[in-house]
């Protein structure tokens, strides 16, 4: 039976994995079919390998007809962006490759979210992704805009911040021009206090003003002002806006020769008013008052100082010393000749001293001789000798003997002199009088001086 076996098939070489006989044409079978196909004992078989995303190159010990049998090892390359657990498998007994070979994607670790910020990437965080930075409004992004993920699984750069370096808005009031109220020099100004904008936090630390407070006074002129808003990290922002106060003013008034004039408030805002008096021995003509109008004119007429006019005509010497009541101070000098020789004195004493007697709104009254035949004088004007005698008998003055009698505004007797003195003297005793310090202030003021 052997023989015929033999005579029937064509022997090969045996080979492990390979038909050991073919179908010959005196077979019933189809031609060249394998009939004795055999796999020696101990040789298994692993999976073929199939690597998405990469390339393998195998190896194996018993020639490239026996691939994936026990022994092949295998290389495994994946294409850029992907990465292999094992770079190289090999074919175990227990029909199995040696570990995992399968290519996966490159993936960098997860970006952290930016403070006050975020990210937006093109595909995640896998190989290549491009991330774009952002931060929210009002902060500003300090680092690269821009992250890409690279083959060794990091980022190329690191993670920038957000800061807050935009200043807050804050917008200030628009204050119109105030006009000062009647009477004042100042305006009542108020606002709303204005409220800054943060656009990073929306939280604001301080507001600052520089100037007057809203609902204050503010007096004529241009105010500037400003207010300061900070956020928490230190920036600021700041607006500017100005406050004009006006006040209504009329023309100037001047103090009328020969007098003065006491106004309020500013002397010529709307609402003053002004007081004008005489110098004693001046008598006021016009408007003792006038008050600046709405329509910035005037009220009243102009007001003017014109000289005392003395009437020696009178019939007693009351009447006279009435018409000096609260206007001028006397010195009344009494002698009984024009030869005595103390009136000649102190008339030559007091005629270089007449600048002092008007500053001290004092009238001299001669009284020269006895009667009939004695003399009355104011300046260059003569009394009648009957008004004369009535003068010397009402203030009990001697004819015979030199004598001065001072009275005051209100006629009263001061002080008499039954001897000369001198204009210093004079002018210290008058001095102290009590409504003469309050001449003396208005004087000063108005620049009333005697060089002399």
């Amino acid at each position: 039976s052997l023989l015929w076996l033999l005579s029937v098939f064509r022997l090969f070489d045996i080979h492990m994995g390979k038909c050991f006989a073919y179908v010959t044409d005196s077979m019933l079978q189809p031609k060249g079919q394998c009939v004795l196909c055999l796999r020696p004992a101990g040789t298994p078989w692993c999976a073929p390998i199939k690597v998405k995303h990469g390339d393998v190159s195998c190896r194996t010990p018993r020639g490239e007809h026996f691939r994936n049998v026990m022994g092949t090892r295998c290389k495994i390359r994946c294409k850029q962006g992907y990465e292999v657990q094992s770079p190289e498998v090999v074919c175990m007994a227990s029909k199995h490759w040696s570990s995992n070979y399968a290519c996966r994607e490159i993936r960098c670790p997860k970006l952290d979210m930016p403070i006050n910020g975020g990210y937006k990437c093109s595909d995640g965080s896998y190989f290549n992704s491009r991330c774009e930075f952002f931060c929210s409004p009002g902060f500003s992004l300090k680092g690269h805009k821009t992250a890409t993920c690279q083959h060794n699984k990091a980022w190329s750069i690191g993670l920038p911040t957000c800061v807050d370096i935009e200043p807050p808005k804050i917008k200030c009031p628009n204050v119109k021009d105030k006009w000062a109220e009647p009477g004042k020099l100042t305006a009542r100004v108020t606002w709303d206090t204005p409220e800054g904008v943060d656009t990073a936090d929306g939280i604001l630390t301080d507001v600052i003003l520089k100037g007057k407070p809203p609902k204050s006074d503010f007096p004529e002129g241009l105010h500037k002002m400003s207010y300061t808003v900070f956020d928490r990290a230190g920036n600021k922002g700041s607006c500017r806006f100005s406050v004009r106060v006006r006040v209504r003013r009329c023309s100037p008034l001047f103090p009328p020769d020969n007098g003065y004039m006491k106004c309020n408030g500013d002397g010529d805002n709307y609402g003053a008013t002004c007081d004008f008096t005489c110098t004693g021995g001046f008598e006021l003509q016009g408007s003792a008052a006038r008050v600046c109008q709405y329509g910035l004119t005037w009220s009243g007429s102009d007001t003017t100082c014109t000289a005392m006019n003395i009437n020696v005509g009178v019939r007693t010497a009351a009447a006279l010393l009435d018409q000096f009541y609260e206007k001028r101070r006397l010195l009344i000098i009494s002698a009984p000749t024009a030869a005595n020789h103390n009136y000649r004195f102190q008339m030559t004493n007091l005629q270089h001293a007449q600048c002092g007697l008007d500053l001290r709104h004092m009238t001299v009254i001669e009284l020269v001789g006895t009667y009939p035949a004695q003399v009355g004088r104011i300046r260059h004007r003569l009394l009648p000798p009957g008004l004369a005698l009535q003068l010397r008998l009402l203030l009990q003055i001697p004819q015979r003997s030199f004598q001065m009698v001072l009275l005051d505004k209100q006629g009263i007797d001061k002080q008499r002199y039954p001897f000369p003195i001198t204009a210093a003297e004079l002018f210290t005793t008058v001095d102290t009088f009590p409504l003469r310090k309050d001449e003396m202030v208005l004087q000063q003021q108005a620049g009333q001086t005697c060089q002399s």
